[in-house]
């Protein structure tokens, strides 16, 4: 590194949680990295956004604070809905369970209201991202102007370009975006010559990953990935404070879920109790004065919790990560014998049952030599570190896309051009022709997803190629070529190879 203004942090950008590391110096080889600190000592950050009764803007710890007094202009969990289009069923399940409002935006995305101001998912996830940089720049005494800022393995490419467009919004270059799994296998791999299978399972707060890497001294190459962005902790926060609404409504027949208030204080202690859990087998439930009688009299919430309530309440949901786990080990052709090690990642596998699970399932015990919290943020430090070494220590990464990209075809089946778990970087060239006479544009819609049906998939935009040789239907051919680039974000462009002409490529997220 040529001096302290190139530095380039690796940050993970959290459903929950984020925090930020940079690799300092080497030692006989190996990269040294350190978490960066935040104030009181703390190396995350709340991903939580908020706006206070006198208009000020809050971030991170600040913004958790007032979270119980102020629920509806306290935003937490936008990672779920970034570059998501607002008509997906999973826009639909979040607004049930959040306080803020959520609406559509004018770009077939998601914009939420609070204090009177609007706020796209982009801009959310700038202010975190800023706020990460600013608490970097303040601990290294220099600016903070570039990072690999890590996402889901199972993102889409429209939610890798908002989180990149995220950085342009504060001046963040999003050098590269790596995808969580893959960062962690870094914080465990890198530096020890290791040639050894590993399954990342990765369970945050907000989202479900697991990839199958395989690790040859500095090469990570993905077999193949799947997840879920729509399971993580606060499922498992959601299923306790479902239990107690339910609980309390059979006592007192009050409906506690219209009063944003009491959710939140419920919600609070809900997170509390689940962590406890891990440590302990039972634990008390009790708020005090959640609410009052119509006779005005008050309330109390006072129940007990057992390790073995919390397990039937969520067993559906690592249910559901074990299927992704063993749909994964079949796409990558392998077995649970081939696997050297597993990984845990994310808060939420401190679950005893999570562990129990998986060992059962794996017939080994999962690894210990990852950090949960920490791994990911180190990963993408080791990575940042990695792009700048130009010795011939540079990480390679070869990383799939997590579902398949295609186009809408007559009728509306989907026609894939990358299939799930494709390699990338990877292109692809599809030769397209004329549907009508005097045809001077072609226009394609473009889906990711794995389902048959072209509209059960996501919406990446609608791609216009002008400028085509005016003639007759059919006598005009373009070749259209698709380029998936190594962060999983695609590109398009056209040529007519009769004359050579390159075509103009313009991307218009579509809304409808």
């Amino acid at each position: 590194m040529d001096a302290m203004k190139d530095i380039i942090i690796g940050i993970d950008l959290g459903t929950t949680n984020s925090c930020a590391a940079i690799v300092e110096g080497d030692n006989i080889g190996i990269p040294q990295v350190k978490l960066i600190p935040y104030k009181g000592g703390e190396y995350t950050i709340p991903s939580v956004f908020a706006i206070d009764d006198k208009g000020n803007e809050l971030i991170g710890y600040e913004a958790k604070r007032q979270w119980q007094l102020n629920p509806k202009n306290t935003i937490y969990g936008a990672k779920r809905l970034v570059g998501r289009s607002y008509r997906s069923d999973i826009v639909e399940t979040w607004q049930k369970a959040v306080a803020y409002a959520v609406r559509p935006g004018k770009k077939n995305d998601v914009v939420i209201d609070i204090a009177k101001r609007e706020f796209s998912m982009q801009e959310v996830s700038a202010k975190i991202l800023n706020k990460i940089r600013d608490v970097a720049s303040n601990h290294l005494k220099t600016p903070v102007k570039r990072a690999v800022v890590t996402v889901p393995a199972y993102f889409t490419d429209r939610q890798r370009q908002t989180v990149k467009d995220a950085g342009k919004l504060v001046d963040l270059e999003v050098v590269r975006i790596i995808n969580e799994p893959t960062a962690a296998s870094l914080a465990y791999g890198v530096g020890k010559r290791l040639n050894e299978r590993v399954a990342v399972y990765d369970l945050g707060g907000g989202t479900f990953d697991v990839s199958i890497i395989e690790i040859r001294d500095r090469v990570f190459e993905v077999k193949a990935t799947g997840g879920d962005i729509f399971l993580g902790g606060l499922d498992f926060d959601n299923a306790i404070l479902g239990h107690v609404l339910k609980d309390f409504a059979s006592k007192t027949a009050i409906d506690l879920s219209t009063d944003p208030v009491a959710m939140q204080r419920i919600k609070d202690l809900a997170e509390r109790t689940k962590c406890d859990l891990s440590a302990r087998e039972e634990v008390p439930f009790n708020i005090p004065f959640i609410t009052m009688t119509s006779q005005g009299q008050p309330l109390n919430i006072e129940m007990k919790f057992s390790r073995k309530l919390l397990e039937q309440l969520t067993s559906h949901l690592v249910d559901r990560s074990l299927q992704i786990v063993a749909k994964v080990l079949v796409d990558s052709g392998l077995s649970t014998k081939d696997i050297d090690e597993v990984l845990l990642v994310g808060g939420q596998t401190r679950m005893p049952v999570v562990q129990d699970r998986l060992t059962k399932f794996f017939g080994k015990s999962p690894s210990k030599g990852v950090h949960p919290d920490e791994a990911v943020a180190i990963g993408a430090a080791l990575y940042a570190h990695s792009l700048e070494d130009d010795t011939n220590l540079k990480l390679q990464l070869l990383d799939v896309i997590p579902m398949a990209i295609g186009l809408e075809k007559a009728g509306g089946s989907f026609h894939v051009v990358f299939p799930r778990n494709a390699a990338i970087p990877n292109a692809k060239q599809l030769t397209a022709t004329t549907s009508y006479d005097q045809q001077t544009e072609l226009a394609m819609r473009i889906f990711q997803g794995d389902n048959e049906a072209v509209t059960r998939n996501e919406l990446l935009g609608e791609f216009t190629f002008s400028g085509i040789r005016s003639d007759r239907a059919g006598k005009v051919q373009v070749e259209v070529t698709f380029d998936v680039n190594v962060e999983g974000i695609l590109t398009m462009h056209a040529r007519d190879p009769a004359s050579g002409k390159e075509m103009q490529t313009t991307v218009r997220v579509t809304s409808s």
